[in-house]
């Protein structure tokens, strides 16, 4: 009986795994192309439209502004309208709106595209992950989010070369590479939005393309593995002492010090590779662009599994920001392109090893109960980095001509978070310490 059990097991959520992660997988690589091919745009876009380096800094930041206001509403009608339809609402306004980049004449009409992009893509990664909570049981979540959010690297990876080869080699009728990139790449979400609306399945009781009995064997494992409704009562206190605890602030901050690093060089590394060499296509930019993010995407796996591995979260989330703000300094005070590249490569990918170790420690910290609120908490308070990172670098390289006082910005943030950590590290072993001498006086007073 048990064999049958687990042979239905198997065979159902390969079908569901197969069916649904490939497809999350496409829909969150044109989500971070859409993001972030404005760095790959600037390279034309910013004289087109008289961009200073500030002007664009904001014109990159401004996104993450629209995503924080309305990342609640966004989920609040996702519970009204259901995933399925909100996912490809979603898909298909950002797509919209991105090939809306194409009428962009000023600064102040790029401004508002890109705040409305932000506002449209509110609500995405939540829908998502609520999506995989009615397909995949506790104990498979962790692994499915870590697949689907290797898309991040990914988008990075295709991004550079495909929209600077559309720079390149993409005029039609008169109009600019730059333009027609918006068109090219913000197109697939809204095919995208359309197919979602058709192929994803709401919930496992509409899943047709599963048999009855597997239907039935998922809808019984997923009730049974629920975790226990607490009472209203109950989760309103957890969310109130979530948004009270410090560890909660403390590790917002961390991740908007870490968003505000990595965002920074990702939309102003066009820019710093095309300084290197004034005979460089936006091809080759683009194709140079890859490195980093191949490197990150192989070495955050190794960090993360290690991380597993060796069940310790804070020097593995720390220690990343280190070697990445000594990095930071080196690639701005070399002349050398190659070493420059070398040591952005390694400021990257080790911004992308802190990712796996430091979500691994809110639910380490907190109750589930508070974790839910906590993580929500972190991630809109750390989006915000989004728009302090390139506006930040952006205004100093017009205050001083170089990238150079943007990279040591950086730099100081990392080592801020970095130092963070590890003060919340001594206090986590102190306040453990604490505990264990106090149940050992009770013991040995009894």
């Amino acid at each position: 009986m048990n064999q049958n059990v687990s042979a239905l097991e198997k065979q159902t959520m390969k079908k569901v795994s197969r069916r649904i992660i490939p497809f999350i997988f496409l829909m969150y690589i044109v989500s971070y192309l859409d993001r972030a091919n404005i760095g790959y745009a600037s390279l034309e876009m910013n004289k087109a439209l008289g961009l200073t380096s500030e002007m664009f800094g904001i014109a990159s930041g401004i996104f993450f502004i629209g995503y924080f206001l309305f990342e609640v509403p966004s989920n609040v009608l996702m519970e009204r309208f259901g995933a399925k339809v909100w996912i490809a609402r979603i898909l298909i306004t950002w797509g919209i709106i991105s090939v809306a980049t194409i009428f962009a004449q000023d600064a102040w009409h790029l401004y508002l595209i890109r705040f409305l992009l932000g506002v449209a893509e509110a609500g995405f990664f939540p829908g998502i992950i609520l999506y995989l909570t009615f397909w995949f049981r506790s104990k498979e979540l962790a692994k499915t989010i870590a697949m689907f959010m290797t898309a991040i690297p990914v988008s990075y990876i295709i991004g550079g070369p495909l929209s600077t080869w559309i720079m390149d080699h993409v005029q039609w009728f008169g109009m600019s590479g730059w333009r027609w990139m918006f068109v090219l790449e913000g197109a697939p979400a809204i095919i995208l939005g359309v197919v979602s609306f058709f192929y994803l399945t709401e919930r496992p009781a509409d899943a047709k393309w599963l048999t009855a009995q597997e239907r039935k064997w998922l809808i019984d494992d997923l009730q049974k593995n629920k975790e226990p409704h607490e009472e209203n009562e109950s989760e309103k206190q957890a969310r109130r002492k979530a948004l009270a605890d410090p560890r909660v602030w403390s590790l917002a901050i961390i991740y908007f010090v870490y968003i505000t690093g990595t965002l920074g060089i990702a939309y102003w590394m066009p820019q710093i590779i095309k300084g290197f060499s004034s005979s460089l296509s936006n091809t080759q930019i683009g194709l140079i662009s890859t490195v980093p993010y191949i490197v990150a995407s192989v070495v955050m796996n190794y960090w993360s599994h290690r991380s597993d591995r060796k069940q310790e979260r804070y020097i593995h989330a720390a220690g990343p920001l280190l070697i990445a703000a000594v990095s930071l300094v080196g690639a701005g005070m070399t002349s050398n392109p190659v070493v420059a590249m070398v040591l952005i490569t390694a400021s990257l990918t080790t911004m992308y090893c802190f990712k796996g170790p430091f979500w691994a420690l809110p639910p380490k910290l907190l109750t589930p109960a508070m974790a839910a609120v906590g993580i929500a908490v972190i991630n809109s308070i750390g989006n915000l980095g989004g728009f302090l990172g390139p506006y930040a670098i952006g205004a100093l390289k017009d205050a001083t001509g170089s990238t150079f006082s943007g990279l040591v910005f950086l730099s100081i943030m990392m080592i801020v978070a970095f130092l963070m950590l590890i003060v919340m590290r001594s206090k986590m072993n102190k306040a453990a310490k604490d505990q264990i001498s106090s149940e050992q006086e009770d013991i040995f007073g009894a």
